[in-house]
């Protein structure tokens, strides 16, 4: 799995200050999608041990309180991404004790196969479908276009 971003402290992407993930590799291509540097599942830097290691020491940072994590992309449920993200949850659930994990992807939730279910099982918060660019709203949390729902699990 490759990322193109990841910042230790993010009060953009999720309720509260988080740690915030962004992966490679879409599949969607939506039309006036803001961050379509991340589509290639190639692009950015590979994701390693040592950047798992220092996600989970910045969610145990006593300094700042985070409230959890946020993985976006590209999309942490491409087919490249899936493994590496479910490993990287499961750590965070064992590891950082009350934080939170929040997720956005452009597949449906009523569409996800088996893997990527194992996924959403450790996700608490998931914002699903594509970017619609003639339903956008910036008006709306945590959302760009109307028909993306958010999903409290």
């Amino acid at each position: 799995m490759n990322y193109s971003k990841y910042y230790p402290v993010d009060v953009l992407n999720g309720e509260g200050t988080r740690c915030t993930l962004f992966v490679s590799g879409c599949i969607h291509n939506c039309k006036g999608c803001y961050n379509q540097s991340t589509w290639s599942p190639d692009a950015g830097e590979l994701f390693t041990e040592q950047l798992a290691d220092q996600i989970i020491l910045d969610l145990n940072d006593q300094r700042i309180k985070k409230q959890g994590l946020t993985l976006s992309g590209g999309d942490p449920l491409h087919p490249a991404n899936v493994d590496q993200v479910l490993t990287l949850l499961k750590r965070v659930k064992r590891e950082c004790e009350g934080k939170d994990i929040w997720m956005w992807t452009g597949y449906l939730l009523a569409e996800l196969n088996v893997k990527q279910q194992q996924v959403i099982k450790l996700v608490d918060v998931l914002i699903d479908g594509k970017f619609e660019q003639n339903l956008a709203d910036p008006s709306l949390a945590w959302r760009g276009s109307s028909n993306q729902v958010i999903h409290y699990l």
